[in-house]
């Protein structure tokens, strides 16, 4: 079943002489529970696709569909709120809020949409997390490693259709990029979330079911690694 799926994607910044094509008519889709490794270096177009991926960016041409609803099809509001209730994004530093504490950071989505918390829910992903003892805690009073693992419950807490992460591990020591990776897999495969990871590092994108390569706004690459 197809989870995600863009067609003829294009992103143009500025125009006439000025005009830099950041993204240029890329087609793919992705499955659900798939983990998606997209590479390429800087300035081949990888973070711009995925803001369009995710809806933070308007794209010049070009669909995205996740679960089947064509996003830029949405207003707006209705692309806010469904970006808060089916996208779930981490970004390399963290984009946490400091002055809510770790469970107000985690279920800041549900409490936007004005949802109750799933108590349960809550407690097994922080508890998976190792965050338990944590949750008063402000984000300055966390470890880098702590704060994208407070980001990475916030993304998941909504039960996303996609999460993308924007090179989550960017930011943080070898320890740290190998435990969250290894949280990220284990969403992954355990609760069968699909996962699109942006990253220029190899370890890391050789760790995926697949991996896309992006080159000067193209898709230059797209290989199985385990089917």
């Amino acid at each position: 079943m197809e989870i995600l799926k863009i067609e003829n994607l294009s992103k143009v910044y500025g125009k006439g002489d000025t005009a830099v094509k950041a993204l240029d008519n890329v087609s793919f889709s992705v499955k659900k529970g798939e983990f998606v490794a997209i590479i390429g270096p800087s300035g081949s177009g990888k973070s711009t696709l995925l803001h369009l991926l995710g809806g933070v960016d308007q794209p010049t041409n070009g669909k995205v569909f996740v679960d089947n609803t064509d996003i830029y099809a949405l207003n707006e509001t209705q692309l806010a709120i469904f970006r808060r209730r089916q996208i779930g994004l981490i970004y390399q530093f963290y984009n946490l809020i400091p002055i809510l504490t770790v469970e107000e950071n985690i279920t800041l989505p549900l409490l936007l949409d004005e949802h109750q918390v799933d108590q349960k829910q809550l407690s097994d992903i922080v508890e998976i997390l190792n965050l338990t003892n944590r949750l008063t805690h402000l984000p300055n009073q966390l470890s880098g490693g702590q704060q994208q693992r407070v980001s990475i419950g916030r993304a998941l807490i909504s039960n996303p259709a996609i999460i993308l992460a924007d090179e989550p591990t960017g930011n943080l020591d070898s320890k740290n990029s190998s435990e969250i990776m290894d949280l990220l897999k284990m969403f992954n495969k355990t609760f069968n979330q699909t996962l699109i990871v942006i990253t220029h590092d190899e370890q890391i994108a050789l760790q995926a079911d697949r991996v896309i390569a992006i080159e000067d706004g193209k898709l230059a690459r797209d290989e199985v690694i385990r089917p």
